[in-house]
Parts: C-alpha cells; structure tokens; sequence
C-alpha cells in the first residue's frame, strides 16, 4: 500500500474534509451520526452506535430503510471478525406456481415482500457485542419519530419520487403524505405511528414484530389483500452468523458476507484485477479504469448465473467461483485495450443504508440495511408506521436458475458492507449503497485507498463509473473530458450521468484504521450524510 496522502486542497470537487478521531461514525444522515456518536458518548461502544443510527435512519432516511429492511454485517470485535446475514426468507406460501402468470418477479407491491430480519439484526448485534441496554439504542429514533425532524434535502427529493410511484401503494399516502404532499426539504415530518412501533419493539425486544401485535397487524393487512406473508414466517425468521469470504490482493485482504449477498462479485473482480497490470497505473488512468469495468463485467455475468441461497448453488461453490486458477482463466479474456461483452464462466473446478463506526477500543462494524428500492414495496402497514422491503424482486422466474422463487428461500442481495484486514488486523470498514453499484463501488474504493493511498475522504469524492450492461457505462459529468474520450474510444459505450440523488453512483461512507485506535473517516457527498468523531 502505498502511504497515505492527506490533500490540504481537494483533489476532486467536493463539500467535505475527512474526519480524524479516537471514536467515529459515518452515516447517510446528519441525525443518525449524531445518534451513534451519542451512544459512544454514553458509555457504549461501536455496535452500539452503528444500532442506534441505523434505527435512526429508519425515521428520517425512511426512502432507503425502515422496521422492513433487511440488514447485513461485518464486526471487528477487538480479537476476531464476525459476519452476520440478517437478511430474511421468502413466505412458506410463495411455491413456484403463484408467479406463473408473471413475466418477471413483480417488482412493488405484496408480492414483492419477503420477511423483513433488519429489526432481529439489532438484537442479535446487540447481545453479543453491545454495552449499553436494547432499549437505549432506540431513544433518538423515538424522540425523532413523535417529535419530528426537518426533512434534509436530498432525501427530500428521493421521497418525492418514490411518491409519484407508490401513492396508490396499500397504506403508504396515510403513512409518508401529509395532505397528499411530500415534505419539502426543511419540512418538520412527525410519524408518531412509528414512535409507538419503535417503543414496542424496544421494550419487547423484537417479540412484538416477529409474534406479537405488530406481527398481527402485518398478517391481517396480508391477508386483507391475498398476500401470502404469515406471522409463522415472521416467527420462524433467524439471522445467521455466516462469517465472511476473503480475497487478497497483495499485502490486504477484502472481506464480504456470503452468498446470498453479491459481496462474491467484488471479491471475483479484485482477484481478476490480481492478474492485471492494474496496480502499475494511476488512479485516474483511463486503462485503469477500464480494467476495473472489465473485471466487474466478468465477476457479474458470473454471480447473475450463479448466486443465490448457498442451499441452492448445488455444484458451483463459493471456493469455485474464487478458484485462484478460475480467476486467471477468466483474468485472460480482457483485452487492455479493447471494451467487451462477457458472458458467464464455468467455475467447475477450481434507495439502501450504510452505517460504520469504530471506537477507541479498536472495535469497528461495517453495517448495512435496506428496502432494496426507494420505500422498497411501498406496502405500508395502516397504524404502525411500518414499510416493507420487495427483497422478493430479487427472485428469479427461470426455473433453471439457482435463484428461481420459492418457499422459505433467501433471494440474491445486491447489499453488500465491506472490510478490510492487513497482517492480520482490521483496516478499513467501508461500503457503497445503491443497488447493483455496490460491488463496483467496493472495488473503485479499495483500489484508490489501497493501491494509490487516497484518504477516505478524497477516495469518495473521485468521479465514479457504473457498468449497466453490454458495452455500457455510465459515468458521472465531473469525469474528465479526456477519460470520458479514451474510455469511448476504446469500445465502451458512455453516458454521462448528473448525479441525481436516485443511487445512480452510491453513496460511500468509509473508517480507515490510522493506528494506536485513531480513525479517519470520510462521508459522500453525493448523500446528505457525515462522519462525527469525538
């Protein structure tokens, strides 16, 4: 790695410093950091902070998480790594023959909904590594759920438009409009509904949402309108500590959660890019970029075919797919100079949230939740304030397809949080929302951090590219002309993207480990969040 390089003038446009402390948490939302830092302040610890912001995130970043949100993690607990998949499972009731009249998985609405595990991933971090009482972590998000809290701009914007989709949604005017509106940015929200479900799955520690009366109000409004989700499947919801899969690329190694997570996907681009000239270049070399799009390119055609509940990936194993000889072979169709549209290998042999803390214990959490799209289904549940997830839309129809629908079953997550470890001790907790951007935006952050030395904070604001499909890559305008250029010039297909608060590049927060349990952190830009230490 090489050293790291502290800019005193932004390399990139940017509204932010990085943030450098003994005790740091970088959120999506003002509020939220301030949540979690609170918590720190209280006597608790980084898992502490990262629950109580996620919760927070819940009232006032409700366009990309809520009580029906899943939630993935990785934690630093000071000694070892931990990975947790609180991600949850399909209805018992969703057997193959209920979407047979559908060309595609539906995409909003109940038949979208699978069972929400974010609210359980709270408890299970909480018990295990908390200092400080469940019911604490919840007092900021209740206080801004019944007292109110000024909408912020961005996510201002994002409620508006997931309005415009989801009005007519089940129960979603009532919960997100008032007098029909959206709230403007500044706009005092009050969701009291909210308040009171907060409260009771604090003081009930999450039984009153998995068996009791939010479960039964959830089930009746399933019911009412033919959906399949049961307070049995809401019951029999357990989170897992799936530990994490690694990939190293010279003196670092990159850890994400397991399938049914799409963390593979980056860890399959970083070991192809191993086998490239990639670490030769500098970060904003038009070469370098389009050997980071080649390898994404590669690593998704593979997770689309592949990834799915590891119970249904029968023969292609999470070993094949990251085979050191696999990775090679699939390393020697890029062509350095060429753009080109790859399909899947055979590996045989060989609007979301993201929150990260880290304190002066050494402990650090890389923690992620999310709807999947903007509010998710948009079915909100009458009188509890409570949104749920369409992580169903993840499913697929092809019945040859390892990610097929069915019972009981986990769908393919595009939320991903990331970790870093060098010589044995953690480095970097880091992450990217925004759906299918979030394994390219790991490999865009690592390479600029790791092999460039780029602060967190500068690492983020740098102008980011997304593969869509095919030849095409979308790249944000501040790119440069020239690169923009080269890039076309050598087959890539461009579009030139404003940056329009839809997750169309992510939104990053990242915490570097500096040594002797100082931290230095940096928050996007492109979100309304911030990193707060103290």
């Amino acid at each position: 790695m090489k050293s790291l390089n502290l800019p005193t003038q932004p390399n990139y446009a940017s509204r932010r410093s990085p943030v450098l402390a003994q005790n740091i948490v970088s959120t999506s939302h003002p509020l939220a950091s301030q949540a979690g830092i609170n918590m720190i302040a209280k006597g608790g610890n980084a898992i502490d902070a990262a629950i109580a912001s996620a919760i927070t995130l819940t009232v006032v970043e409700p366009t990309g998480c809520g009580l029906g949100s899943d939630a993935f993690a990785i934690i630093w607990d000071g000694k070892i790594l931990h990975g947790l998949n609180a991600s949850g499972r399909s209805p018992a009731g969703w057997h193959y023959e209920r979407f047979a009249n559908f060309k595609t998985m539906p995409f909003r609405g109940w038949n979208s909904v699978t069972v929400p595990g974010a609210v359980s991933g709270w408890l299970t971090l909480s018990e295990k590594f908390g200092n400080l009482p469940f019911e604490t972590l919840f007092e900021p998000a209740i206080k801004y759920a019944n007292g109110g809290f000024a909408v912020s701009p961005i996510i201002s914007k994002l409620w508006k438009n997931g309005a415009h989709e989801l009005k007519n949604e089940i129960g979603f005017a009532e919960n997100f409009m008032r007098n029909n509106k959206t709230p403007k940015a500044g706009e005092i929200f009050v969701n009291q509904n909210l308040g009171k479900s907060l409260k009771l799955i604090a003081r009930t520690k999450c039984k009153a949402f998995y068996e009791g009366e939010l479960a039964e109000a959830i089930e009746r409004c399933a019911i009412q309108n033919n959906a399949a989700l049961k307070i049995s499947d809401l019951k029999q919801h357990k989170n897992e500590w799936c530990g994490t899969i690694s990939k190293q690329l010279y003196d670092f190694e990159l850890h994400e959660i397991p399938p049914n997570s799409q963390g593979i996907a980056a860890l399959i681009a970083l070991g192809i890019l191993s086998c490239t000239d990639v670490h030769k270049l500098y970060p904003d070399d038009p070469l370098a970029i389009h050997l980071q799009i080649e390898a994404i390119k590669l690593s998704m055609a593979d997770v689309n075919q592949y990834v799915s509940d590891p119970s249904t990936m029968n023969n292609v194993t999470t070993d094949k797919l990251l085979g050191d000889s696999y990775l090679e072979q699939r390393s020697q169709l890029i062509d350095p100079q060429k753009a080109k549209d790859f399909k899947s290998g055979t590996p045989t042999n060989g609007g979301t949230v993201y929150v990260t803390a880290a304190d002066k214990s050494g402990r650090m959490i890389s923690f992620i939740q999310s709807n999947y799209a903007g509010f998710g289904s948009g079915i909100c549940i009458p009188e509890t304030g409570i949104h749920l997830q369409n992580r169903g839309a993840g499913f697929s129809l092809n019945p040859k397809s390892a990610n097929v629908v069915g019972p009981k079953k986990r769908p393919f997550h595009t939320i991903i949080p990331g970790f870093l470890m060098r010589d044995g001790k953690p480095s970097m907790s880091f992450g990217v929302m925004g759906g299918p951007m979030q394994a390219q935006g790991h490999i865009q952050l690592i390479l600029r951090t790791e092999l460039w030395g780029q602060d967190p904070q500068t690492a983020i604001d740098a102008p980011r590219w997304r593969f869509d499909e095919g030849k095409q890559v979308a790249v944000e305008s501040s790119m440069p002309t020239k690169t923009i250029s080269t890039l076309s010039d050598m087959g890539h297909v461009i579009k030139i993207e404003n940056y329009d608060n839809n997750f169309g590049f992510g939104g990053a927060q990242i915490i570097r480990n500096l040594g002797s349990n100082f931290f230095i952190a940096g928050s996007d830009p492109r979100k309304d969040g911030q990193a707060v230490g103290i």
